[in-house]
């Protein structure tokens, strides 16, 4: 089984993208053949292969839509060039090619976390033309459409799945302390008020995970800071509620109360010692340790993460869990107050763009269009644990009944929320991370970190910043 998307995971220091560029010689990738342009008959196309030998899925799922579009379009042909990588030299590998012509590939594998950071610079060609001549793109919804969409407005990649977030909780702890079997808590306070009592009444386990910290890396941002600060003030999954960048004035959010909020409930979750011990909380290995042995080994009452954990329990994985779908209870993350929606999730995930460097664009997107069948998309959501993004996919029972848990995650997307995954949000995420880290720790009070934050934002963002009370 393929490991959970990308953007889902606790993603690289943007430093360490940084370094990995400068590690990666323009040479070395001349290997993988160079562009298209030569042969207007093959569309060549770029995908992050597992680093993992044992897991294949992206490379099976490529070959049999290859045999499809070789078939439906004779004499054109199909070269697959996988890269095998971790991720950060997957992202600068990438963006190698893309930069000339004699490299770049007709498709590519594109992560919505830094999808911006190559559309600003220019490397990737805006596919609203081919959208709108193609009604399946009508299937899509809109939340997921999103995650390709620039500060222009046009979207430049097509998503292929997303994954969601909500609480796990241990039924088996529930029951020890007094808890329904069957929980989905309203406020925020009835969250830590779950917590509360596991503490006190399960007295060998913690209460409740919410990852934090720089070590967490993207892990404490998007899982952690991300559902409590999006779950604030107007929670619809708009962008127009954005409560860390102003879409209409392009400014990134400095000083607002739902900062502050967000906060707030990650210092108290550490300050009434209801989540991991600050040193396990900052260890890096922290969400391994959570999906490998707290979860499984029932030591954890509550815990804030994504979709994709029930990968980490398959068969063959390491961490076989069978039983987890009956020992683990499902609830969305609420909103602050309950205010409407009354859930919040957040999404990542991966999309396949167009180089606009590509020699063969047109032919690209018809095995864009190969691939994205409500069949072929189904089929991958399945076979990688994904969540449908086309919503006739959503609505098939074989789908919905492919994986415990699956239908679950899935109607979160309707009030899901992507990242503002514009070139500034790796170092945003980093002062976030620093934020939660200092209440984590006690060093800081809320109203320390948070005006540590705006400080921090300004030099990241080039002062692109608008004060929002």
């Amino acid at each position: 089984m393929l490991v959970r998307p990308t953007a889902a995971r606790p993603t690289a220091p943007f430093s360490l993208l940084i370094a990995a560029t400068l590690a990666i010689a323009a040479g070395s990738l001349t290997a993988c053949g160079g562009g298209s342009g030569s042969d207007p008959d093959t569309v060549r196309i770029s995908f992050k292969q597992s680093t993992d030998n044992s897991v294949k899925v992206m490379d099976t799922f490529l070959a049999d839509v290859r045999k499809q579009f070789e078939k439906a379009n004779p004499g054109k042909k199909v070269e697959l060039v996988p890269i095998k990588a971790p991720d950060s030299e997957y992202y600068t590998k990438v963006q190698q090619m893309i930069r000339s012509p004699k490299t770049a590939p007709d498709l590519v594998y594109e992560d919505t976390f830094l999808i911006n950071s190559d559309i600003t610079s220019g490397y990737l060609k805006p596919l609203d033309a081919y959208l709108a001549k193609w009604p399946d793109w009508n299937q899509f919804i809109d939340t997921a459409k999103t995650a390709a969409k620039a500060e222009d407005g046009k979207t430049y990649g097509v998503p292929d799945g997303t994954d969601t977030r909500g609480l796990w909780y241990d039924k088996g702890i529930f029951k020890k302390a007094g808890l329904p079997a069957e929980w989905q808590p309203k406020t925020w306070e009835e969250v830590l008020s779950a917590a509360r009592t596991i503490k006190e009444k399960v007295s060998d386990v913690t209460p409740l995970n919410v990852y934090t910290g720089k070590p967490a890396g993207e892990a404490a941002t998007m899982q952690g800071f991300e559902m409590l600060l999006y779950g604030t003030g107007d929670a619809r999954a708009t962008t127009a509620s954005d409560p860390l960048y102003d879409s209409s004035s392009k400014k990134w959010i400095a000083g607002s109360q739902a900062f502050k909020d967000a906060l707030t409930f990650v210092e108290t979750v550490y300050a009434e010692k209801l989540g991991p011990d600050v040193s396990d909380a900052l260890d890096p290995n922290i969400a391994t340790r959570v999906r490998g042995e707290w979860l499984p080994q029932g030591k954890l009452g509550i815990n804030l993460d994504g979709s994709w954990l029930p990968q980490d329990w398959l068969p063959g994985s390491g961490h076989e869990w069978p039983e987890w779908s009956t020992k683990l209870g499902l609830a969305a993350m609420p909103t602050q107050n309950g205010q409407a929606p009354g859930r919040v999730s957040m999404s990542g995930g991966w999309t396949w763009a167009i180089p606009s460097k590509a020699g063969n664009p047109d032919l690209a997107f018809e095995f864009i269009k190969t691939m994205q069948t409500k069949a072929n998309a189904q089929k991958w959501y399945i076979a990688n644990s994904g969540i449908a993004v086309r919503q006739d996919v959503a609505a098939d029972p074989a789908y919905v009944d492919a994986q415990p848990g699956i239908k679950f995650f899935t109607d979160l997307v309707a009030s899901t929320h992507y990242r503002p995954a514009y070139p500034a949000y790796p170092k945003v995420s980093t002062a976030v991370q620093e934020a939660m880290e200092g209440v984590t720790t006690g060093d800081s009070s809320v109203e320390e970190a948070a005006s540590a934050y705006d400080e921090a934002l300004k030099s990241a963002t080039n002062d692109q910043v608008a004060e929002k009370p």
